[in-house]
């Protein structure tokens, strides 16, 4: 009986002791802060505070729908070899403004009336 309790307290500690009962849930998960600088190769939010949002982050070309983006944000322009993004009104890339290609952090926006980006070659 002895030998049975310690294995179940043993099994106890290890789980505990590798995080695995403290693991974020999906949802905290997907609004996890990541940092407070934009990735190479990215297009980035930051938000009032300094940090980035990891649903804020953007690689890939073509047009991302923003979701509860709401306020004064700082864009962010990671991209290399002179790849650029658009903000825009409407959702799927509608309703943009100019291309703006320069890396950098470019003056804060109201995102409250935007609903995509365009990530452009």
């Amino acid at each position: 009986m002895r030998k049975i309790a310690m294995t179940a307290a043993g099994i106890a500690a290890a789980v505990i002791g590798t995080g695995v009962a403290m693991a974020p849930t999906a949802s905290a998960a997907t609004e996890a802060v990541t940092a407070t600088a934009c990735p190479s190769g990215a297009v980035c939010l930051r938000e009032p505070d300094g940090s980035i949002l990891s649903k804020n982050i953007w690689y890939s070309y073509g047009a991302h729908n923003l979701q509860n983006v709401t306020g004064y944000k700082v864009t962010v322009n990671s991209q290399t070899g002179g790849a650029g993004f658009k903000i825009c009104t409407g959702y799927n890339g509608t309703g943009c403004g100019p291309v703006y290609r320069a890396t950098g952090e470019y003056l804060p926006h109201d995102y409250t009336p935007i609903n995509s980006i365009v990530l452009v070659r």
